[in-house]
C-alpha cells in the first residue's frame, strides 16, 4: 500500500525526492533490493536538501546495513548548506556510525564554529581520544592523539568554559590515559571535581584508583580508613584497606615523627591497628538497635585469611573461625546471601571441624512449633536452607552411601512442600520461598546418576526439577537443569521450549547460548538446530548495527566515558568463540540440508559467499565469552570447575571449531573445483598449465587438516573429565571414535586425486586409478563400520528398567553427516570421469577398437556407488526398525519404586517428552538419508 500511495504521488509530481525514498523503503522491506537500491541512488544523485529526503534515505540505507552511504548524503547537504546546525550535526553522526574518528573531529570543530557549544568542542575533543584507542601505533597514541586532546581540554580549563560533569570525566580519562595519575589527582580534588556528582562516591573510588595506581599506599590507606568510619559496609574500601595495610607491612613504612602521616590523615600500618579497626567497627555493630551490616563481620574473616596465607600469629587475636561463623550465621542466616558470604571462607575450617560447625548451625536454627525440624515463618525456612547449602557445601552430603543419599533426597523434598505453604499467595514470576530444596534434592539424584549409573534417578530428577517449575514457572534455574539434564539423556525437543522460557536477553545470547547450540545439531533435530543457530546469529548481526546507535546517544548525552565501553563490547561480541562456532555450524547445516537437493553444491556455496581461501575466524583474538558458572552449585571446592577445565575446554572447543572451519572451506574448495572441472576438448596439457594452480588452496587446507586431526587425536586422548554442571564436552571425541574424521578427511583427500586423473587423463594414469580404486574401497568400508557403530537400541527397556543410549545417536549423525560429504566427493568425481570416459570412447570408435574393458577408475567407482547405495538401504533399514521399536515403547509401564503417585507423573511425562524427541531426531535423520539416497541415482557415469 506504501508503495502504491508514493507512485500516486509521484504521477502529480515526478521530483518530489521524498515519495521517491518512501517507495524504495517500501520496496526495501518487500525483499527488491536492486529496485530500492537504484531509487535510492538516483535521488542520492541529485543531493537532496530537504530534512525528510535525508532521513528518510538515512532509514533506507541503514537498513540496508550501508552506512557508509549516509555520509557521502550530509556531505553533500553540508556543502550547500554550510551554516545549518542541524545538517552538520547529521554529518558528524554519521562519521560516528562508521567509526570515521579523523572526520569526526574536523566535522566536530566545524560545528563549533558554526555554534560554538561546548558539546561539540568536546565531540571533537572525544575523536581525538577514539583515534588514540583505536590506532595501532601506541607510540602514536601517547605522543600525538592524546597530548593534542589534553591541551584541548586545558584551553577551555584556563579559559574557564568548562560547564558539565562529562567535560571533567573526558579530562580525566585524556590523563589517565597519558599515565599522568598526579596530573588527574589534582583534578579530581580541585574545583573541577566538585562536578562529579552523578555517581556516589566518584571522586572517592577516582582518588583510590589513583592512589593504587601511583602506589601511595600510605594515602590509599588513609582514605580506605575514613570511607570505612563513614560507611563500614562498604567492601571495595576493606578490600583496599587490607592491600594497603599489607603493601605498607612489606615495605616496613612507618610514620613521619612530627607532622601529619600523610595529606589523607591517619595510617594503618600494623596488624594490630587493624585487628582493633576491624573489631571497633563490629563492636558499632553489636551495640546498634537497628539491624547490623555484614560488612565488619565479613571483614574480620577475610582480614583472618589474609594472616593466615601469611602465616602471621596475630590470627589467633581474631577468634576461632568457627566460633566467627557461628556469630554470622546468628546474625545473618535468615538473608540468602549468608551461605555465598561463608562459602568463601570455608577453607578456614579444619576438615573435622566441618560436622561440628554444621552441628552448631543447626542447634542455632530455631526449630519448628512442634519440635520438628519444619519451620513455622519463611525466615526460620531460610536459616534451615543455608545449614543444608553448608552442608553441601563442604562435601558431607557427597560423603554418604547410596542409601543415606536417598533419605537425604526424602528429607529435602518435604522441606520443599512444606515451604509452598509460605508462596501460596505468589505471583508466577515470583520464585517460591523453598525453591532451593528442590533444585539441591535434583543435585543429589543427579550424583546418585552419575555414581551408580541406574538411570531412574535421572528419571526422578527430571520429574522433581518438571514438579518445582509447575509451582515456579520463573525459575532460571531449574529451567537451565532441566535443559542440561535432557540433553545429557539425548532429547532435544523439550530444550527448546525451556530456552525460550528463559527468555535470554541481548548478550546471554553469548553468554549461554552454547548450552543449546553445542546439542542441536548432534542429537539430529536438525530443523530445530537450524533455529537455534539463527536464534544466535540475529543477536550478533544486530549487535553490529545497535552499538553505532549506543555511540551515537553516548556523545549526544556527553556520555564520553560509555564510549570505548561499547566499542569494547562490539568488539569482545565480535571476536567471540560462540559466534564463530555458531556460524560455522549454520553454514554445514545448511550444506547437510539443502546441497544436491535443493540446489547444487556449487550454488549452494555461492549463495553463502564460501571461499576456500578466506579465513574469517578471528584465531588469534579469540574470546571464550561462556559463562560457566550459571548453574547454581554448592559442590566443595575439589568439585568445582577450575582454571584447568576452562583452559581445557577452551583449547577442546578451537580444536573442534577449526576442524569444522576446514570441512566447510574444503567443501568451498570442492565445490570451486566442480564448477571448473574441465570440459573434455581440452588437452592435457593445457588442463594441467589452467587448472592445476587451483589445486592449491584444496592441499594447504588438506595439510592444515590432517594437522588438526593430530592435534585432535592428541586432545581427546587426554579424556578430560568437566563437572557435572561445567562445560559441556565437545563433539570432537565422538567424531574421532565414530570414525567420521577419519572418513570424512579421506573423501575429501580422493577430490585432489580425481583432479590430478583429470590433469593427466585415462590413458597416463594406471597406477593414479589403482590408487582411486583402493581408496573408493576403503570408503565403503569406512562408512559401513560408522553405520555398525550407530546399531543398538536407543531406549530399552529390559529388567523392567529404561536405558538409554544417546552417543548411539550422536553417531548416527557423524554417520548422516559423513554420507553427505562422501556424496558431494563422488559428484565431483563423476563430472570429470564422464566427459573422461566419453572421450575415450571416441578415440576406441576412431581406431574401430573392439575391446569393452571399461578403466580401472570407472569401474572402481561403479563398485563405490553401488556400496553407497547398499549401505544408505542399511542405515534407512536400521533407522526404521528404531523407529518402529520406539513407538512400539510402553515407558508408562516402567516401575519407579519409592516414589509417590504425583512424582512419577512427573517423572512419565519427562519419559514421554524424551521418547517423542527421539523419535523426532530418528524421523529427521530417515527424510535426509532418503534424500541423499534420491540424489545418488543421479551419480551415473
Amino acid at each position: 500500500m506504501a508503495i502504491q500511495q508514493a507512485d500516486k504521488l509521484l504521477k502529480k509530481h515526478r521530483d518530489l525526492h521524498c515519495a521517491k525514498v518512501l517507495k524504495a523503503i517500501g520496496l526495501q522491506r518487500t525483499g527488491k533490493q536492486d529496485e530500492a537500491f537504484s531509487l535510492a541512488q538516483e535521488v542520492t544523485s541529485l543531493e537532496p536538501t530537504d530534512d525528510n529526503s535525508l532521513q528518510a534515505l538515512t532509514i533506507l540505507y541503514r537498513e540496508m546495513h550501508r552506512p557508509e552511504l549516509v555520509t557521502k548524503l550530509y556531505e553533500a547537504a553540508v556543502k550547500k548548506v554550510p551554516l545549518s546546525e542541524e545538517y552538520h550535526s547529521h554529518l558528524f553522526m554519521a562519521y560516528a556510525r562508521v567509526g570515521e574518528y579523523k572526520k569526526m573531529q574536523q566535522a566536530g570543530m566545524a560545528l563549533y564554529k558554526i555554534v560554538p557549544k561546548n558539546p561539540y568542542y568536546f565531540w571533537s575533543v572525544m575523536s581525538l581520544v577514539m583515534q588514540a584507542i583505536s590506532a595501532q601505533d601506541e607510540k602514536l597514541s601517547q605522543t600525538m592523539f592524546l597530548p593534542l586532546a589534553e591541551r584541548m581540554v586545558e584551553k577551555m580549563v584556563k579559559e574557564d568554559k568548562i560547564e558539565a560533569e562529562a567535560e571533567v570525566q573526558l579530562y580525566f580519562m585524556i590523563l589517565e590515559r597519558l599515565g599522568k595519575c598526579e596530573e588527574a589527582l589534582e583534578v579530581i580534588k580541585g574545583p573541577l571535581g566538585e562536578k562529579l556528582t552523578s555517581e556516589l562516591q566518584s571522586r572517592e573510588s577516582k582518588c583510590m584508583m589513583l592512589y593504587r595506581r601511583l602506589r601511595r599506599w600510605p594515602e590509599c590507606n588513609a582514605l580506605a580508613h575514613q570511607l570505612l568510619l563513614k560507611n563500614p559496609d562498604d567492601w571495595q574500601f576493606y578490600l583496599a584497606y587490607f592491600d594497603s595495610l599489607f603493601h605498607l607491612m612489606d615495605q616496613s613504612w612507618s610514620p613521619p615523627d612530627d607532622e601529619q602521616h600523610c595529606s589523607e590523615g591517619a595510617v594503618h600500618h600494623t596488624v594490630t591497628e587493624a585487628v582493633n579497626f576491624v573489631e571497633e567497627r563490629i563492636a558499632g555493630e553489636d551495640g546498634k538497635d537497628a539491624r547490623s551490616l555484614r560488612g565488619p563481620y565479613l571483614a574480620r574473616l577475610e582480614l583472618m585469611q589474609r594472616l593466615r596465607q601469611r602465616r602471621l600469629p596475630q590470627e589467633k587475636q581474631l577468634g576461632e573461625p568457627l566460633e566467627l561463623m557461628v556469630q554470622f550465621f546468628v546474625k545473618f542466616g535468615d538473608k540468602p546471601c549468608c551461605i555465598t558470604d561463608l562459602n568463601v571462607y570455608l577453607h578456614l575450617l579444619a576438615a573435622e571441624q566441618h560436622e561440628q560447625l554444621v552441628e552448631r548451625l543447626r542447634r542455632a536454627a530455631p526449630a519448628g512449633p512442634d519440635g520438628s525440624d519444619f519451620p513455622d515463618d519463611t525466615e526460620a525456612l531460610q536459616r534451615h536452607l543455608c545449614v543444608c547449602q553448608l552442608s553441601r557445601a563442604l562435601g558431607l552430603h557427597h560423603a554418604l552411601d547410596a542409601a543415606a543419599k536417598l533419605r537425604l533426597v526424602a528429607e529435602l523434598k518435604a522441606h520443599y512442600r512444606h515451604g509452598l505453604k509460605f508462596g501460596k499467595n505468589a505471583l508466577k514470576t515470583e520464585l517460591q520461598f523453598s525453591d532451593m530444596y528442590c533444585l539441591m534434592a535434583a543435585h543429589v539424584y543427579i550424583d546418585l546418576w552419575t555414581e551408580t549409573g541406574d538411570g531412574k534417578m535421572a528419571w526422578l530428577g527430571l520429574g522433581l526439577l518438571q514438579e518445582g517449575l509447575s509451582n515456579s514457572p520463573s525459575n532460571a534455574q531449574f529451567k537451565l537443569l532441566l535443559l542440561l539434564l535432557y540433553c545429557r539423556l539425548g532429547a532435544f525437543e523439550p530444550v527448546v521450549d525451556l530456552y525460550a522460557s528463559l527468555d535470554a536477553k541481548h548478550v546471554q545470547h553469548d553468554t549461554i547460548g552454547f548450552l543449546l547450540t553445542r546439542y542441536a545439531q548432534s542429537l539430529g533435530q536438525f530443523a530445530a538446530a537450524s533455529q537455534a543457530c539463527n536464534f544466535s546469529l540475529r543477536f550478533f548481526h544486530s549487535n553490529q548495527k545497535d552499538t553505532s546507535e549506543y555511540i551515537i546517544q553516548a556523545y549526544k548525552y556527553g556520555a564520553f566515558e560509555k564510549i570505548p565501553e561499547f566499542i569494547a563490547l562490539r568488539n569482545r561480541l565480535n571476536q567471540s568463540l560462540h559466534f564463530a562456532q555458531v556460524r560455522t555450524e549454520r553454514m554445514l547445516l545448511d550444506l547437510f540440508l539443502e546441497a544436491d537437493i535443493v540446489l547444487s553444491l556449487e550454488e549452494s556455496v555461492k549463495t553463502m559467499s564460501l571461499s576456500a581461501e578466506e579465513d574469517d575466524i578471528p584465531w588469534d583474538n579469540m574470546r571464550d565469552n561462556r559463562d560457566l558458572t550459571v548453574f547454581t552449585c554448592w559442590d566443595p571446592h575439589e568439585r568445582k570447575l577450575n582454571e584447568e577445565h576452562r583452559r581445557h575446554s577452551l583449547e577442546e572447543e578451537r580444536v573442534w571449531l577449526r576442524l569444522r572451519s576446514l570441512t566447510l572451506r574444503l567443501l568451498a574448495a570442492v565445490a570451486a573445483m566442480g564448477r571448473k572441472a574441465s570440459p573434455p576438448q581440452n588437452s592435457p596439457t593445457a588442463t594441467e598449465n589452467g587448472v592445476t594452480d587451483k589445486t592449491e588452496p584444496l592441499r594447504q587446507l588438506l595439510t592444515q587438516l590432517g594437522q588438526n586431526l593430530q592435534t585432535a587425536t592428541q586432545l581427546a586422548e587426554r579424556r578430560t573429565q568437566y563437572p557435572f554442571l561445567g562445560p559441556p564436552a565437545t563433539r570432537l571425541a565422538a567424531a574421532l571414535s565414530s570414525g567420521s574424521c577419519q572418513c570424512q578427511a579421506a573423501a575429501l583427500q580422493l577430490s585432489l586425486h580425481v583432479h590430478q586423473l583429470d590433469a593427466v587423463g585415462l590413458d597416463e594414469s594406471s597406477e593414479l586409478q589403482t590408487q582411486m580404486c583402493n581408496a573408493f574401497k576403503s570408503l565403503a568400508v569406512q562408512l559401513q563400520e560408522m553405520l555398525n557403530k550407530c546399531k543398538g537400541d536407543l531406549l530399552d527397556t529390559k529388567e523392567g528398567k529404561l536405558k538409554i543410549r544417546p552417543w548411539l545417536l550422536e553417531n548416527l549423525v557423524f554417520f548422516v553427516e559423513t554420507v553427505c560429504v562422501v556424496l558431494w566427493v563422488a559428484g565431483y568425481i563423476t563430472k570429470v570421469l564422464r566427459p573422461l570416459k566419453s572421450s575415450l570412447q571416441k578415440k576406441k570408435k576412431k581406431k574401430k577398437d573392439a575391446s569393452t574393458a571399461q578403466p580401472a577408475v570407472v569401474c572402481g567407482f561403479q563398485g563405490l556407488t553401488a556400496s553407497l547405495q547398499d549401505v544408505l538401504a542399511r542405515a534407512l533399514e536400521h533407522v526404521k526398525g528404531q523407529e518402529v521399536g520406539m513407538a512400539a515403547l510402553k515407558l508408562a509401564d516402567l516401575s519407579l519404586e519409592g516414589s509417590t503417585e504425583e512424582e512419577s507423573a512427573f517423572a512419565r511425562a519427562a519419559m514421554d517428552k524424551l521418547q517423542s524427541s527421539h523419535l523426532r531426531s530418528l524421523q529427521e535423520a530417515a527424510e535426509l538419508l532418503k534424500k541423499r539416497a534420491d540424489s545418488l541415482k543421479n551419480l551415473k557415469i
